[in-house]
């Protein structure tokens, strides 16, 4: 065989596997929205009823729903994919050395639910070797979605069952923009200091929404959200939701995040912000 014929052939299968990760990624994409219209109609039926609310290990509340939504979800996986993986927030870890993990957040903001906000979410994510590729924000009562994909645009649905591409705002200054958090309580001392620091220097600065506020940015209503205190379970689904509307995620050091991150995260709507949201964090940090 030629160098030259040998090359090609190395450029097919090349395209081939491409080609084979893309139908993958497609199936799986499809899976977690039939999972996510699964999760919204079982959500829904606990939303504004006497629940019982059990608290766990680290002071968060849970509730009924909060456990039978996931475990409807993890047995439809199960089925489908037995050789997957699965993290969730209630149920635990299950097969993570997979290729592919499915990490869930069945509620996500169980404050919210249990007070009767209905910005609370449920939250898929799909890793490939460790590295999202598909993401899942859905709010149930709401009726939005927003659906991530690695290599493609995130489409957002507002729930006529039509998809359309989003995109973020095109804010580049942190003195511009408006940033939100779920709540001050989440951070430590320092982390608070950081925040009180970096997020008064914006435009505007906001409070609540949970995952929500990251679907905001990813269809340009606000710019940046600053969080920490976050496990897996509520920021990798964010990953592609942020990155295919044009924005970015990471740790509060600018490093992709990962299941060992280690919570602290910012997601903004350009490259621009982001640098210099990284920058203001690491000063007032320092």
């Amino acid at each position: 065989m030629s160098p030259t014929t040998k090359d090609a052939t190395i450029d097919r299968a090349a395209l081939t596997g491409e080609i084979d990760r893309a139908a993958l990624t497609g199936e799986l994409a499809g899976f977690a929205a039939a999972l996510a219209d699964e999760a919204r109609g079982l959500s829904r039926r606990w939303f504004r009823t006497p629940v019982a609310i059990d608290t766990k290990a680290d002071d968060s509340p849970v509730t009924i729903a909060d456990r039978e939504v996931e475990a409807a979800l993890r047995r439809r996986i199960a089925e489908r994919f037995p050789d997957h993986g699965i993290f969730g927030e209630e149920h635990g870890r299950d097969r993570l050395d997979s290729e592919i993990v499915w990490v869930i957040d069945p509620i996500d903001g169980t404050r919210s639910f249990i007070s009767g906000w209905p910005v609370y979410g449920t939250l898929l994510a799909v890793l490939e070797r460790g590295v999202p590729a598909v993401g899942v924000i859905d709010m149930p009562v709401l009726g939005e979605r927003w659906t991530g994909r690695a290599g493609t645009p995130t489409l957002y649905s507002d729930g006529t069952g039509a998809e359309r591409p989003c995109r973020t705002r095109d804010c580049r200054r942190l003195a511009d923009a408006t940033v939100y958090t779920t709540s001050p309580d989440a951070f430590d001392a320092a982390g608070l200091r950081v925040f009180e620091t970096v997020s008064r220097q914006a435009r505007t600065r906001r409070f609540g929404g949970d995952c929500y506020i990251y679907g905001l940015v990813a269809s340009g209503h606000i710019d940046l959200v600053i969080e920490a205190g976050l496990q897996p379970y509520d920021y990798l689904a964010m990953q592609p939701v942020i990155e295919g509307a044009g924005g970015l995620i990471t740790d509060w050091e600018g490093k992709p995040l990962t299941m060992e991150s280690d919570g602290r995260v910012v997601a903004a709507a350009t490259a621009d912000l982001h640098a210099e949201t990284i920058a203001a964090i690491a000063r007032a940090a320092g």
